[in-house]
C-alpha cells in the first residue's frame, strides 16, 4: 500500500462520514414534519456504506498473499427506513389530522439520532487522526535523508 493510498482511504472515510452527519441532521430538523415536498410524511433516511472497488472474494484469495489493503468507503445509496412504524399522535386540531384524528409524523427517534450523529462524528475524527499520521510518517521519512 502507498503513501496516497492510505491518504486516499482516510479522505474517503471523512467523506463518507460527513454525507452521513448531513443525512441525520435532516432526520432531526425534519422530527416534526408531516408532509414532504410530495405530500407524504417525512421518513428517516439512512447512509448505506460498501468498500470501493470490491473484487470477488476468490479472485482476492487467488491473486494475493498476506494482508490485503482496502480501498476506501463509498456510500452506495441513502434508503428512507420503510420498516419502522410512523409515530401517530392524536390531535383532531391539525390539518394533516385522518379521519380518526390522528396526525401521523415521522419515525424519527430524536435519541437513536443523536446516539448516530456522535458515531459518525468519532469515525470522522478517527480518519482525521489516520491521515494526520500517514502524512507525520511520510514528512519523518523525507528527513531520513538530511
Amino acid at each position: 500500500m502507498s503513501l496516497m493510498d492510505g491518504l486516499n482511504i482516510s479522505a474517503s472515510g471523512m467523506t463518507a462520514q460527513r454525507l452521513r452527519m448531513d443525512i441525520i441532521s435532516q432526520n432531526i430538523a425534519n422530527v416534526k414534519t408531516t408532509r414532504d415536498e410530495n405530500g407524504q410524511v417525512y421518513r428517516r433516511k439512512m447512509v448505506v456504506f460498501a468498500e470501493k472497488g470490491t473484487e470477488p472474494f476468490a479472485a482476492v484469495l487467488n491473486s494475493k498473499t498476506g494482508t490485503r489493503a482496502g480501498n476506501g468507503v463509498k456510500v452506495t445509496e441513502i434508503t428512507e427506513d420503510k420498516k419502522t412504524p410512523l409515530n401517530m399522535v392524536y390531535d383532531p386540531s391539525h390539518p394533516d389530522a385522518d379521519k380518526d384524528g390522528y396526525v401521523a409524523y415521522p419515525n424519527i427517534n430524536t435519541v437513536t439520532e443523536m446516539t448516530n450523529l456522535i458515531d459518525a462524528s468519532r469515525s470522522y475524527e478517527a480518519n482525521i487522526t489516520a491521515f494526520n499520521a500517514t502524512k507525520n510518517m511520510a514528512l519523518k521519512g523525507l528527513e531520513v535523508g538530511k
